[in-house]
């Protein structure tokens, strides 16, 4: 019997033990997935020496970018993006870091084609951002990443004036801001400027409906939350492991 699972904080509110516990009984098999809570990544190697049978993980915040050093090596994506959500237990024990997040984040996205121009922001600076760029990057979309820290590569949530949210017609919030228990929370962005071109992509799943999005919602914009990309990452992830 495989063990397979999660590693990041607070996993509680997670939908991956959901979803891989009922494929699993959908498919007959006997299978099981687990959610294994880290304080600190230092815990990483005694849970693989403790944990037996485990042959993939799926890795969430905060660790998609520190979990790198522990990894033998990573398929070429995961390399380009620099974040991991995936990894495969080669049967020599050495462990292989993919990143399914840009393909889960693609192809949710393709619904909501055509958006009027190519434009977009990103909030947040973390592994899941990362993954957003890498897909935008592709579809050879312009972009801004705005940060609570603005660098060289970032804009300032200050920065976010009338003409600069009508100029980007796609947000994606990369960050865990609105995420349940926290759901009256959202992030800082001059909502009152959106408009029904814009298209509002939260890539939290719980609660369903954020507050993000209901303020996207009341001005129009077209609204959509992570739970698609992340079924879409969890069966690539599935495909992954059984290789």
């Amino acid at each position: 019997m495989a063990k397979y699972g999660l590693i990041g904080k607070d996993l509680s509110h997670s939908f991956s033990k959901t979803f891989f516990t009922y494929k699993f009984e959908q498919e007959n098999r006997r299978d099981s997935y687990h959610n294994f809570e880290l304080e600190s990544l230092e815990e990483f190697p005694q849970l693989i020496k403790n944990t037996e049978g485990l042959k993939g993980l799926n890795v969430t915040i905060p660790y998609k970018e520190a979990i790198i050093p522990y990894l033998y090596k990573l398929d070429k994506e995961a390399e380009k993006i620099g974040a991991v959500n995936t990894i495969k237990f080669r049967k020599d024990g050495k462990l292989i870091g993919y990143n399914t997040d840009h393909y889960g984040f693609a192809k949710a996205l393709a619904d909501f084609f055509p958006i009027k121009e190519k434009t977009a922001l990103i909030l947040g600076t973390g592994g899941a951002s990362k993954a957003v760029q890498y897909v935008l990057d592709a579809m050879e979309f312009d972009y801004e990443v705005v940060s609570r820290k603005p660098t060289v590569d970032s804009i300032g949530y200050n920065s976010l004036s009338r003409d600069v949210i009508a100029d980007h017609l796609l947000i994606v919030n990369c960050t865990p801001i609105g995420t349940s228990p926290n759901v009256n929370d959202c992030p800082k962005i001059p909502y009152q400027y959106l408009t029904k071109d814009h298209v509002l992509f939260d890539l939290i799943y719980n609660p369903r409906e954020t507050e993000f999005m209901k303020r996207g919602f009341v001005k129009g914009a077209r609204v959509i939350n992570g739970l698609k990309m992340l079924e879409n990452q969890a069966k690539k992830s599935w495909r992954i492991w059984k290789l």
